[in-house]
């Protein structure tokens, strides 16, 4: 698979600055995986806060890095582009445990991995690393929805 630029992920997630976490899919493997990536700068807003006097991206942020990256594997699976009212939400996180800090200058290498489908719900083995050390891995489930405009 080629890889896809940020340009081509918007295409896929409704989400954008300073909440589009992804910047680059690097691997998908049909009915099994996607790696991506988010790096991860000093100048994203949420330093302001979290936290000045020694920057730490948050724990939430990369599990909802993770689950957009479900949400891209799933609009790949099921060929083209989502529809205006189709979203793919967060409905379940297990089992999340964090190892390691992730700071800014790092770069998160993002993997997802399907376990099963079952009812329109998708479960997910996922994992965050830094330089090749686990920092966060966690079950992502998410699921189909449309939505009325």
């Amino acid at each position: 698979m080629e890889q896809l630029d940020v340009t081509e992920i918007i295409k896929y997630l409704p989400h954008r600055y300073p909440f589009l976490l992804i910047d680059r899919v690097t691997a998908h493997e049909a009915g099994e995986r996607l790696t991506a990536i988010k790096n991860v700068s000093i100048n994203e807003p949420i330093f302001t806060g979290h936290f000045p006097q020694a920057p730490i991206f948050p724990g939430v942020l990369i599990l909802e890095a993770m689950a957009q990256s479900c949400a891209i594997f799933a609009f790949r699976e099921l060929g083209g582009y989502p529809s205006k009212e189709t979203l793919y939400l967060l409905v379940g996180i297990d089992n999340a445990r964090f190892k390691k800090q992730v700071v800014p200058g790092d770069q998160l290498i993002v993997e997802v991995v399907l376990e099963k489908t079952r009812r329109g719900i998708w479960r997910f083995g996922a994992t965050g690393k830094v330089d090749g050390q686990l920092c966060c891995s966690a079950d992502i489930l998410i699921a189909k929805n449309e939505i009325e405009l």
